[in-house]
């Protein structure tokens, strides 16, 4: 039998984006009583805060699931690395840093599906701007003095400034703002840092809050499955020290987990497509069909072009002044390499006339590599990313076993759909007509990866399978939907349908991927779920 420790009104599954923030507005009512609880340790470690160090986050045990996909059909049969954050503050600890809410018509979009208006672009916005503290301060798009820093980054290159006038000599224009609603444009990105060090949830949202009475956090339990009452959720156990412990919800469990483990906490704890979880020895609680299914993900296409006349991060990182040079500069400054995004500047841009609004997504950086972990190439290069925002391919995250401990089935489809592949050929192609721009022609850009013998569209579709790689933004496994809905899981209230006493509130309820980043959206839904969720708890006590 678990140990029992207690009973509190509500218990968050999950310490990343969305549980942080959770945790901060629920513990303001200081007669609500909430438990945090996170697999993963604290965000101690100094990588997390360094921006440069995500290299050394991902795929490090101490702040990463570790995951993989199965191998993917169109990736040409391989399997992809899945990172999740593993620590406090989530995927916010070990992710890009970079302040993107997507486009108007993502929001408009959830509206129509869940039959609920409250989702839309102009509704959702205020709640953006409540937590946003922007450095150039308040404005009619933007908030002033929230938690959530967004800053400007504190570096520029030549070749990135190139690929701007290359862009904009191709159609698509500068942009100082990618966030008002229409992120069609090129420019560099914003960030969620601080004077160069990474903001991570755990920082902007908990940190305020611990000290609170009603607030208790654990580190180092990973929840084992729900308990239910019948159709109700009343508590949870987990593991912490090798021991099995149990507790009680009060009012509701709030699952944050995200797109990859809420889905399979639900199916391991009896809550899925029945006969699948019967397959794996899992008793059934509830059958909902659409747990795990709706699988999205931005797939970005990793090309890469070699240059001569320009300064690469190639050039300098392959010495040891470079590196000293490197270094001293964060060191005085908290400006240079060390404090880059992953990806600096930012391009969004439609892959054929007939698009009504942007579908692609470029991240370029002055720096390139085989793959992600290997070292810089010796030779200067740039790489221009390229994403399709809104995938047509569908996948599933489901159980592998009857136990939490191990790893979900990820199987992400990409470039299933003839669209998708369309699309795919089409970026490729408009990445070689920015190239082609005058701007460029002063330092002869010549293609590395893919290579310019992939020409056709079938050619352009299978290079695409061997460039292509997660951009580490899966939502969509727990999406939300009407009543009548058969492949909802939530409902616009983020209430499991079928269910008592049990919401997910994280990427896994979006219905679709929005069109660009999905940290920042991920919090909006946190920030409207409090409110909805303290509503909710006010009304039942009238």
């Amino acid at each position: 039998m678990p140990k029992h420790q207690g009973a509190y009104d509500y218990i968050i599954v999950g310490a990343g984006t969305a549980g942080c923030l959770l945790a901060n507005r629920l513990t303001q009512d200081a007669d609500v009583t909430v438990l945090l609880i996170e697999a993963g340790g604290k965000d101690d470690y100094h990588w997390i805060h360094i921006p440069v160090g995500y290299l050394y986050c991902i795929g490090n045990p101490r702040t990463d699931w570790l995951y993989r996909t199965q191998n993917e059909a169109g990736l040409n049969g391989r399997a992809l690395a899945y990172p999740r954050g593993r620590v406090l503050g989530g995927s916010s600890s070990i992710n890009g840093m970079i302040y993107m809410r997507g486009q108007r018509e993502d929001y408009d979009g959830w509206a129509a599906i869940a039959d609920d208006a409250s989702w839309r672009w102009d509704a959702v916005l205020p709640y953006f701007m409540r937590v946003e503290d922007h450095h150039k301060g308040a404005s009619e798009f933007h908030g002033g003095g929230g938690e959530w820093r967004v800053e400007a980054q504190r570096l520029s290159w030549r070749v990135l400034d190139t690929f701007v006038e290359a862009a904009a000599q191709s159609g698509i224009p500068a942009t100082d703002d990618f966030n008002r609603g229409d992120n069609f444009g090129v420019g560099y990105f914003e960030v969620n840092q601080r004077r160069g060090v990474r903001w991570n949830a755990s920082k902007a949202f908990l940190r305020p809050a611990r000290g609170r009475p009603n607030l208790t956090i654990l580190t180092g339990a990973q929840v084992t499955r729900l308990v239910f009452a019948g159709k109700r959720c009343v508590g949870l156990n987990y593991r912490q020290d090798g021991q099995e412990c149990g507790v009680e919800a009060r009012l509701e469990v709030l699952l944050a987990s995200g797109a990859v483990n809420s889905p399979q906490l639900l199916e391991v704890s009896g809550v899925g497509q029945g006969a699948l979880l019967q397959q794996h020895g899992v008793a059934v609680v509830h059958d909902l069909p659409g747990v795990g299914e709706n699988l999205q993900d931005h797939l970005q296409l990793r090309t890469i072009y070699r240059v001569d006349g320009v300064k690469t991060l190639n050039t300098l990182a392959n010495h040891w002044w470079g590196k000293l040079r490197i270094g001293l500069q964060y060191a005085l400054t908290q400006g240079g390499p060390m404090s880059m995004a992953p990806s600096q500047l930012g391009a969004f841009a439609k892959s054929d006339e007939f698009q009504a609004r942007a579908n692609l997504q470029y991240h370029v950086q002055p720096l390139s590599l085989d793959k992600f972990g290997d070292p810089l190439h010796t030779f200067n290069a740039f790489t221009a990313s390229v994403c399709n925002l809104r995938p047509t391919s569908r996948g599933s995250i489901h159980l592998s076993g009857p136990h939490a401990q191990q790893p979900p089935t990820i199987a992400p489809n990409y470039l299933h759909t003839k669209e998708d592949r369309a699309v795919a050929a089409d970026a490729l192609r408009l990445t070689r007509r920015i190239l082609a721009a005058p701007a460029f022609a002063r330092y002869a850009p010549r293609e590395y990866l893919p290579g310019p013998a992939y020409q056709s569209d079938e050619e352009l579709a299978r290079a695409a399978g061997n460039i292509g790689t997660t951009i580490f933004h899966p939502v969509g496994t727990c999406r939300m939907g009407r009543a009548d809905d058969a492949g909802a899981v939530v409902d616009s209230r983020l209430r499991v349908r079928g269910l008592a006493g049990l919401r997910v509130v994280d990427a896994s309820v979006m219905p679709t991927i929005t069109s660009g980043n999905t940290n920042s959206p991920t919090l909006m839904i946190a920030e409207k779920a409090s409110e909805m969720i303290r509503a909710d708890r006010i009304a039942a006590r009238k």
